[in-house]
């Protein structure tokens, strides 16, 4: 039998303005500037709408976590190599862009302490992702 805990879906709490500075190394480690880094580089090459601006950091109640653009506008999403080519919300498009992130972290530092931590992370954001208003787009673009 389930556990009311398995039941629940997840949910994602935006992270407080006093909390901004600590949340990513907290999550990340030793290497979130570089994470951080990654995931405007991938929203860049995934959106031409994107033009940078603020980024909010959501807390999952999974223990994951995910960074999105603090945008209104949907963005348009082009994934070469899956023929995903979409419009989605900002919010989902910043889950896109983390998966992705996260996946690239986990490789480039393979074999160290931190890949554990950062491949449970992909987990989380997925499992997340999958109750998502928009999880067909999100994992056909990740697809």
């Amino acid at each position: 039998m389930a556990t009311e805990q398995e039941l629940a879906p997840v949910t994602a709490s935006l992270v407080a303005e006093s909390d901004r500075l600590s949340f990513l190394p907290e999550v990340v480690g030793p290497h979130f500037m570089r994470f951080e880094a990654l995931v405007y580089r991938w929203l860049s090459n995934l959106s031409q709408d994107y033009n940078g601006g603020f980024w909010n950091y959501y807390r999952l109640s999974n223990g994951g976590f995910y960074m999105a653009p603090d945008k209104d506008a949907a963005l348009r999403l082009v994934v070469d190599g899956n023929a995903f080519d979409g419009e989605v919300s900002s919010d989902a498009a910043g889950i896109v862009a983390t998966l992705f992130a996260l996946g690239q972290m986990a490789e480039e530092i393979e074999g160290s302490a931190g890949v554990d931590a950062v491949i449970d992370h992909y987990h989380q954001l997925r499992e997340f992702a999958s109750e998502h208003a928009e999880a067909g787009l999100i994992f056909h673009a990740i697809d």
